[in-house]
């Protein structure tokens, strides 16, 4: 990724911070409903919007996004736990990384508009594709 696309994507990802809550809400409830396969992971969570457990797993896919933002040029290290995580404990579909990327993206189009520039959305899914692609390495 270029110096350029990294300086936008890191500055629209630091974007998430200024209205984390309602941007999982948001992202959560799109995600299952948009893609309701996505469900079967959570079978033994309560996953009514605004639910304690998904604010949970939002909040912490949010940190593991700011971190490889942060150490983009050393994503695989960064992930490599919780590449590890989905792939050998819980198993998750690496197809669902990519239905993420893409409910992060509406969300972000969606909250941010004035900052959702066009090249804040190149950015910003150049960013998503790369972690989508350091969490599938595990699967192979």
């Amino acid at each position: 990724m270029n110096p350029d696309l990294k300086l936008v994507g890191t500055s629209a990802l630091s974007k998430f911070s200024l209205s984390e809550r309602c941007f999982l809400l948001f992202l959560h409830c799109r995600l299952l409903t948009v893609f309701p396969q996505t469900k079967t992971y959570f079978t033994n969570v309560d996953i009514t919007p605004g639910s304690a457990k998904l604010r949970t797993h939002g909040g912490k896919v949010m940190t593991a996004l700011a971190q490889a933002a942060v150490d983009i040029d050393n994503m695989p290290a960064v992930l490599s736990s919780l590449s590890d995580l989905h792939a050998y404990i819980l198993r998750v579909d690496p197809v669902n990384f990519k239905l993420l990327a893409h409910c992060i993206l509406v969300v972000l189009a969606n909250r941010l508009p004035a900052e959702f520039t066009p090249e804040a959305h190149v950015a910003c899914d150049k960013f998503l594709v790369r972690v989508a692609e350091v969490l599938s390495q595990k699967y192979r």
